[in-house]
């Protein structure tokens, strides 16, 4: 996928994730896609939280960038905390749960 100047688009995860309620995750953009000027924001997939993760993909650049199927372009981190979380996503009832593609805004 060729990524115009300043370009952004929304995207999902190959992978699907279930998040168990004591662990807590952050995702990181890997060097090789921040290094070309692709940036990746994740919301963080809270405890409890089930689905395929949106990913959104900005080119920061002026000029254009090539994106590649499964290239990698984030890792998601995951911290088992020493306790359970009083209030999960699950227990909110989350309207992203659970997420089976990419999630336009909702206002």
């Amino acid at each position: 996928c060729l990524f115009p100047p300043t370009y952004f688009a929304l995207s999902r995860s190959v992978e699907y994730f279930k998040i168990p309620r004591n662990v807590l995750t952050l995702c990181v953009c890997k060097s090789p896609s921040g290094r070309c000027g692709i940036i990746v924001n994740v919301t963080p997939l809270e405890p409890e939280w089930e689905g395929f993760v949106t990913l959104e993909i900005s080119n920061t650049t002026p000029l254009p960038a090539r994106v590649y199927s499964n290239e990698g372009l984030c890792q998601i981190l995951f911290f088992d905390s020493d306790e359970l979380c009083e209030i999960s996503y699950k227990d909110k009832k989350g309207k992203s749960q659970p997420q089976g593609g990419s999630v336009l805004p909702r206002i």
